[in-house]
């Protein structure tokens, strides 16, 4: 299905959904805790999907009632043979194969789009090391069995910060202690914090060191009624549209958040916007923007959005260290270089990055959404400064993150036709 966006200016209010990364994170929590648990908000997204049928494929039941989500652990790990489809979630995978691993299940990974080609050699490399055995040709389907087991875990952080996440939540539960030791300097290590603190919300406790992280082994996750956060990496694109176009609040995002891409408030400010915020609010108004040079080794995710931001700041933008991105749902670098070139905007793929010319205007016409949700959501906020329409493949990729983007799409001014 295509989708129109049509030019328009931003202005409104919306409610930044609940954050995707919290969710997913919270959700496995529960299901560790062997008590029954709420979370919410909660906006059921294909990739909050994807882990609920794995935490109910390993035994834990969950029911949605509006946005709230009940997990009932106490069943947890009763299935010691299973199915686990993560979908296109790379979370979902790179999250469950260490949690699947320490409850002695023998587990088969299925997985959709590309994420049967994502990387997970870190795993099939470290875990034999403790007790775990893999069966697999080359990516997804792929068939662990055995136990985990504690002790040393040698992991490099400029890969995906996904596989410390997941060993994380696995080795509390382990009768041993635990270290993971980096190899490389760690990126994206926000998420990893936001891993912490919310396993820390369920009781257990994780020790920073020197060179990695120290986990004791035979501690317990308690029930816990957990409240999400607002998500920064979708209120970005709403911000955005305010910085070049017109003017946006979003409400429901803290401050205080464990969320790296909460840098989006900086990064927009140096850009030249203004950006006026509180402890739950932040509203963008268009500004004369400048370019600058931007960092992405820990906001990955951000990347697209803000592409599109500096195709409209006077002077060369570029963007480095995020080369990460060509293994994501598409090649990110190579898909939102062509998006931004094919609407008219100058703009250059580099091996880890990408330069952009600012314009004062882009052009429309047709762009590929790669199946890739954060492509599709980036066109539509090109279209706060496009002279003529925009027509976009793949426009219901956005479920994978954002079910209702369309919806919060218009109330922020935004003009979307779906059309087969």
């Amino acid at each position: 299905m295509d989708v129109i966006f049509k030019p328009f200016t931003p202005c409104g209010t919306v409610k930044a959904p609940p954050s995707k990364s919290d969710v997913h994170r919270a959700i496995i929590c529960a299901a560790l805790s062997g008590g029954i648990c709420t979370i919410s908000p909660v906006a059921l997204s294909d990739d909050i999907k994807a882990t609920i049928r794995c935490v109910e494929s390993l035994g834990a039941s969950a029911k949605t009632d509006g946005g709230v989500l009940t997990i009932d652990g106490s069943r947890m790990f009763e299935n010691k043979a299973a199915q686990l489809d993560c979908g296109e979630s790379g979370s979902t995978l790179r999250f469950m194969i260490p949690v699947a691993a320490a409850g002695g299940v023998t587990a088969t990974f299925t997985g959709s789009g590309r994420l049967p080609e994502r990387p997970i050699g870190i795993y099939t490399e470290a875990l034999p090391k403790a007790g775990i055995e893999f069966d697999c040709d080359s990516g997804l389907p792929l068939t662990i069995s055995g136990k985990l087991k504690g002790g040393v875990f040698r992991i490099p952080g400029n890969v995906s910060s996904q596989f410390i996440s997941g060993l994380l939540f696995a080795l509390p539960l382990l009768k041993q202690d635990s270290d993971i030791v980096l190899t490389s300097p760690v990126q994206s290590v926000g998420y990893i914090n936001m891993t912490i603190r919310t396993m820390e919300l369920f009781g257990i406790e994780v020790d920073a060191t020197d060179t990695g992280w120290h986990v004791r082994g035979c501690q317990h996750y308690i029930p816990s009624d957990y409240k999400t956060d607002g998500d920064w990496s979708q209120a970005a694109f709403y911000m955005v549209a305010g910085a070049i176009g017109g003017e946006i609040t979003v409400d429901g995002v803290n401050t205080d958040s464990a969320q790296g891409d909460r840098k989006i408030a900086e990064i927009l400010r140096e850009f030249g916007a203004e950006v006026i915020q509180d402890a739950t609010r932040i509203t963008v108004k268009k500004s004369e923007l400048s370019a600058v040079d931007i960092d992405a080794k820990n906001i990955p995710d951000l990347v697209p959005v803000l592409a599109v931001c500096a195709a409209f700041a006077k002077g060369k933008t570029t963007i480095y260290n995020a080369e990460r991105l060509r293994i994501k749902e598409s090649d990110r670098l190579k898909t939102t270089a062509e998006l931004l070139g094919r609407l008219g905007a100058r703009v250059k793929e580099l091996e880890d990055g990408l330069e952009i010319e600012g314009t004062a205007l882009l052009n429309g016409g047709k762009a590929n959404g790669y199946n890739d949700h954060r492509i599709v959501m980036s066109a539509a906020v090109c279209a706060a400064r496009c002279n003529s329409k925009i027509i976009c493949t793949d426009a219901l990729s956005v479920n994978k993150s954002y079910p209702d983007f369309y919806e919060d799409y218009s109330r922020a001014g935004g003009k979307a036709e779906l059309k087969e």
